[in-house]
């Protein structure tokens, strides 16, 4: 500090300046969080953005799954004799319930 006070009053000026600097983004932020509109809107477009990532998330797996489930049914059945045994074993079952109907007919 100076005796002659110049210091002191530069001092008391630049430390008038921060505190202004300080109230200033003070007030702002109050004002931000008196405004319950914009806050209520930003809050609807957060949840409304969150809302669509997880249906997109959602669409998205359960295409995956649809489409998995497409190729596994699509090489199920074109591959293997699987559906050819079912059929001759259901082809027997027919001809031997038959074959016991017509043996108590006669």
């Amino acid at each position: 500090m100076t005796r002659n006070g110049t210091g002191d009053t530069e001092a008391l000026r630049a430390e008038i300046r921060r505190t202004r600097v300080e109230l200033g983004e003070t007030m702002e932020a109050l004002a931000a969080k008196a405004d319950v509109k914009k806050r209520l809107k930003s809050s609807a477009d957060q949840a409304r953005e969150r809302v669509r990532g997880q249906a997109a998330m959602t669409v998205a797996r359960v295409r995956a799954q649809t489409g998995l489930s497409r190729e596994v049914a699509a090489d199920g059945a074109r591959s293997g004799p699987a559906p050819f045994v079912a059929l001759a074993a259901g082809a027997v079952v027919a001809a031997v319930i038959l074959a016991i109907i017509q043996g108590r007919r006669r």
